[in-house]
């Protein structure tokens, strides 16, 4: 690693420790925010701005006459599960590791990232502009974080045209990833009493319904994320046991493709069960996919990097009419665990990985 990667390196574990250091929890990131903020403006970035707790920052010699790629990653962490043998908030380096809380995920990426954007941010050359983006809230896909940050980004004349999300993907390229639409299901019966066999049993009715959602044929399935996946996760009925329930409630889990809208989706699922009362909780977490043939897609190829479909959700599902990728230093196999951490290696690795992207990337 040259002399010039060392420092943005050793500038990215410092900038890491005192994130991990200053408790962000998803819709409680305000003071993390604040460093960012300043880290970014002592670095001499000039278009920096807040908004909520969302941090952005566009290149120098912003061009709009060329296409936005925007560097994004998050800034919150879930909370510490009750497991930690350590102080989750101390920064702690040991055997090549740093430990702490958000340290995988996603602070390694963040960090890397915003390394990433100072390198290149002052060049001319590029044949896109850059706009870093340090987002709030996507533990919980809280409304005052990417959702609240893409519109403002459009009214802004910013909103990008492709997009490379920093999450622990071991440095390989996720190209897609499944939407998420979740519903709660109400079946209503008649009551009576068991003994004499009358009434409408809503567990029954219920039955019929869950059997439909098992059995399943779509018309369309995604070349990419295959069929859709609909799981029914929690079921709840009755009241004692000599009295027929007038009412079964169950909750669906549904991962959606590119195949179908989720709102189309959701159509659909309710034409299978006619006994059921469907109510989606949100529709927002769209399915992502990145064409094959998308620059993103070519430059990933280009470097050796493995391209995959993820099995986790991300802000990509917020973003899904923006070209992404998913990529990003550490494993998601660590993410929300006791003791997390990075390998200080994996930092050097990300960094690499993000500036082989942005010198191959050709829109």
């Amino acid at each position: 690693m040259d002399n010039k990667i060392e420092k943005y390196f050793n500038d990215s574990v410092l900038l890491l420790q005192k994130l991990i250091a200053t408790p962000s929890f998803s819709n409680e990131e305000g003071n993390v925010a604040d460093i960012w903020l300043n880290w970014l403006k002592d670095r001499g970035v000039g278009n920096v701005n807040r908004f909520h707790n969302n941090i952005y920052a566009k290149s120098e010699n912003f061009d709009p006459e060329k296409p936005i790629l925007l560097l994004n990653s998050h800034m919150d962490t879930v909370k510490p599960v009750t497991s930690w043998t350590r102080d989750p908030f101390n920064p702690a380096i040991e055997d090549g590791k740093l430990f702490g809380l958000g340290s995988n995920d996603a602070g390694a990426s963040g960090v890397a990232l915003a390394a990433t954007f100072l390198k290149f941010k002052d060049r001319t050359d590029l044949p896109f502009n850059l706009l870093f983006a340090i987002s709030a809230s996507e533990e919980r896909m809280g409304e005052f974080g990417m959702r609240a940050l893409l519109p403002h980004l459009k009214k802004e004349g910013l909103y990008p045209d492709m997009a490379i999300v920093g999450e622990p993907t071991e440095c390989q390229a996720a190209i897609a990833e499944r939407g998420l639409v979740v519903c709660d299901a109400l079946v209503k019966g008649k009551s009576g009493h068991a003994a004499r066999n009358i009434g409408i049993n809503a567990i029954y009715l219920a039955i019929d319904d869950i059997l439909n959602l098992k059995n399943i044929e779509w018309g369309k399935t995604s070349e990419i994320l295959g069929p859709i996946k609909v799981t029914v996760t929690m079921i709840e009925s009755g009241t004692q046991h000599n009295v027929i329930p007038d009412k079964c409630t169950y909750v669906v889990d549904i991962r959606t493709t590119d195949a179908y809208s989720n709102e189309e989706t959701v159509d659909i699922l309710r034409h299978v069960t006619s006994h059921s009362e469907l109510t989606p909780r949100s529709t927002r977490n769209q399915a992502s996919v990145l064409l094959p043939s998308h620059p993103l897609s070519i430059a990933a190829e280009k470097i050796g990097l493995n391209r995959f479909v993820s099995p986790t959700t991300s802000d990509m599902t917020l973003m899904h009419d923006i070209p992404s990728i998913k990529i990003g230093p550490g494993k998601s196999e660590r993410s929300h665990t006791a003791d997390e951490f990075i390998y200080l290696e994996e930092i050097k690795q990300g960094l690499k990985a993000y500036e082989a992207i942005l010198s191959n990337l050709n829109p």
